[in-house]
C-alpha cells in the first residue's frame, strides 16, 4: 500500500514556490491509496463513506482517502460515469483522470508536510504549466464532464495571470456546441459559479464562459456587461463583498425582472442574492435620487427596501448600487455621496426607540394605524433634524 498527496495542497504549495504566491490559510488535502483493497483498509481503520467508489476517513484525522481508481463515461452529464478501483491501478491511471495538468501532480505522503520540497509525481507536465500559468487539461477525457468547464473558468478568476491553453479552450467550445454542458444539474451551476463569483477577479470567470461559448449557449449573452469589472476589483471594498453583492453586480445588466427571477430559479440561487437583484433594479433610480430628495421621499424609500427590519440588506444593496455606479462618467462620485448621507440616516433612525414611541402612542390612546402614523411622524422628524432635509 502506497500512499501519496495528491491534487490542490501540492500545486498550492508549488504556486508559493515557484511563483511566490501567499498559502491558503487553509486547505483540504487529497489522498490517494495505491495497491490497496477495500479490506485491507478497513483492516487498518479507515473508516468507508464512499458511496460511487471506495474513500475512507483516516481513522485519526478523519480526512478523506480514496483509492487509486480510474472512470469511464457511461451517460451525458457530469454523473454518468462508471469508476474502477482495485489494487491494480497505479498512480499514473488516477491522476490521469484529473482535469487539469496543475492538479495531476503527487508527493508521496511521508513528504506532505513539506511537499514543495518532495521529489514530485509529474506524469502530465503540471509543474511545466504552473510555471507559464497555463491552464491545460489532462486528456482528452477532460470533455466527458461538463462541470470541468466550469472549473477552469473558476479557477481564471482565482488566478490572474493564468490563461487557458488554446487546444483546452477548443475543447471546451467543442463541449458547448455538442451539448454537453446542456446536461449540468442547476446546483451544480450554482455551486461553481457562486465560488467563482467569490474569487479575487470574477470578471475572468465570465471572460472564460464567454469565451467558450457557455454564455450564448444559455441565452446569458448579456451577461458579458457584468458590473463585475477589473477596476471594480481594484476597490478597497471589493474584497469583503459577499456573494449577494457580487450576484448583484453580475446580473445587472438583465431586462428586466421576469429575466432575473428566471435566472435565479433556473440555477437554484439562494433567496438571499435573488432578493437583493430585484431589490435593486425596482429601487435604482430612486436610491440614485435620494441625495437631492426630500426627507418624506427618503422615508418612503426605507419603508419600500423595509431597511427597519432587514438593516443589513439595505447596507448591501447600498454597496451593490456604489459598485454599479463605478461606471458612471464622474467614477461614482455623486452616487457614492447620495449612499453614504442614506446609510447616515438610517443609522440615526435605528437609534430612535421605536419601542418607546409605540408605548407612548399607545398610553395616549392611539390604536392601529395611528401608533404606525406616530411613528412614521417621528421618524420623518429625526430625519429632517439630524440631516437637515427638507420635509
Amino acid at each position: 500500500m502506497q500512499i501519496y498527496l495528491v491534487g490542490g495542497a501540492v500545486r498550492d504549495a508549488l504556486l508559493t514556490r515557484e511563483l511566490g504566491w501567499p498559502a491558503p490559510a487553509s486547505a483540504d488535502r487529497d489522498w490517494v491509496v495505491v495497491g490497496a483493497t477495500p479490506e485491507a483498509m478497513a483492516a487498518q481503520g479507515f473508516v468507508p463513506v464512499g458511496r460511487d467508489f471506495p474513500v475512507f476517513l483516516h481513522p485519526q484525522t478523519r480526512e478523506e482517502y480514496a483509492l487509486a481508481r480510474t472512470e469511464r463515461k457511461t451517460a451525458p452529464g457530469y454523473h454518468g460515469f462508471a469508476f474502477h478501483a482495485a489494487a491494480g491501478v497505479t498512480l499514473e491511471d488516477d491522476l490521469a483522470r484529473r482535469d487539469l495538468t496543475v492538479n495531476a501532480m503527487a508527493v508521496a505522503a511521508e513528504h506532505a508536510d513539506h511537499p514543495a520540497d518532495a521529489p514530485l509525481i509529474d506524469p502530465w507536465g503540471g509543474l511545466a504549466d504552473l510555471r507559464t500559468r497555463t491552464l491545460r487539461h489532462v486528456t482528452p477525457a477532460f470533455a466527458e464532464d461538463p462541470v470541468r468547464i466550469l472549473r477552469v473558468a473558476r479557477f481564471m478568476a482565482r488566478w490572474d495571470g493564468f490563461h487557458i491553453a488554446p487546444e483546452t479552450l477548443a475543447l471546451m467550445r467543442d463541449m458547448v456546441a455538442h451539448g454537453e454542458a446542456h446536461h449540468l444539474v442547476a446546483e451544480r451551476v450554482w455551486q461553481e459559479i457562486a465560488r467563482g463569483l467569490m474569487e479575487p477577479h470574477p470578471s475572468r470567470l465570465i471572460a472564460a464562459l464567454d469565451a467558450c461559448g457557455l454564455l450564448e449557449a444559455w441565452g446569458l449573452a448579456a451577461l458579458r456587461r457584468a458590473a463585475l469589472t477589473p477596476s471594480l476589483e481594484r476597490q478597497a471594498a471589493f474584497a469583503h463583498a459577499p456573494l449577494a453583492v457580487r450576484w448583484t453586480w453580475l446580473v445587472a445588466a438583465l431586462p428586466d425582472a421576469p429575466a432575473l427571477r428566471a435566472l435565479a430559479d433556473r440555477w437554484r440561487v439562494p433567496n438571499e442574492a435573488r432578493d437583493l437583484s430585484l431589490l435593486l433594479q425596482r429601487e435604482a433610480m430612486a436610491l440614485r435620487q435620494a441625495g437631492s430628495a426630500d426627507a418624506a421621499t427618503v422615508l418612503g424609500l426605507f419603508d419600500r427596501c423595509d431597511a427597519w427590519r432587514k438593516p443589513a440588506r439595505f447596507a448591501a444593496l447600498l454597496q451593490a448600487l456604489d459598485g454599479l455606479a463605478l461606471a458612471d462618467a464622474d467614477g461614482g462620485t455623486a452616487v457614492h455621496a447620495a449612499t453614504a448621507r442614506l446609510g447616515q440616516a438610517l443609522q440615526r433612525l435605528q437609534a430612535l426607540d421605536a419601542a418607546a414611541i409605540t408605548r407612548a402612542a399607545l398610553a395616549d390612546g392611539l390604536s392601529g394605524p395611528e401608533v404606525g402614523e406616530r411613528l412614521h411622524s417621528a421618524r420623518l422628524a429625526a430625519l429632517q433634524a439630524a440631516l437637515g432635509l427638507p420635509g
